[in-house]
């Protein structure tokens, strides 16, 4: 397996942060944003439900805590994101090991003006035929 977030402390030494007994965290390369950060699990996993309960429990403590940091420190605000999408290809973009994202954010930044600033186009009103159907399928 050639993972390129398996090992890195040794491996990406200028971008790690911190490294924790479970996950590290790391400057994103590349990123959307200064500050942009990565927290990942140490263990080879892709996807959270594959992470024992102690792996789970620093991972989120740890981006709660850097997402506290970057709010006291970086910017006025912070998105915590994590993706599961495995339908797109290993690439430059998306790495197959599960990682959570801390962005920081500031009114209409550089990632508003170019892609948020769509999201009213983009959401629609919730039917109620959607919920019915969606209940039965997450039960």
């Amino acid at each position: 397996m050639n993972c390129r977030f398996c090992d890195l402390e040794k491996k990406e030494k200028q971008r790690v942060l911190e490294v924790r007994e479970t996950c590290t965290v790391i400057f994103s390369n590349p990123r959307l944003m200064p500050g942009h950060l990565l927290i990942i699990p140490k263990r080879h996993v892709l996807n959270l439900s594959e992470l024992t309960v102690e792996e789970k429990q620093e991972l989120f403590d740890t981006a709660i805590e850097y997402q506290e940091k970057i709010l006291k420190s970086v910017a006025s605000g912070c998105d915590l994101k994590q993706h599961n999408r495995p339908f797109i290809q290993e690439n430059d973009l998306k790495v197959d090991h599960v990682h959570i994202h801390l962005q920081p954010r500031e009114y209409e930044d550089e990632l508003y003006l170019k892609s948020h600033i769509h999201d009213r186009e983009i959401f629609k009103p919730l039917p109620q035929e959607e919920v019915m159907t969606l209940i039965e399928l997450l039960r």
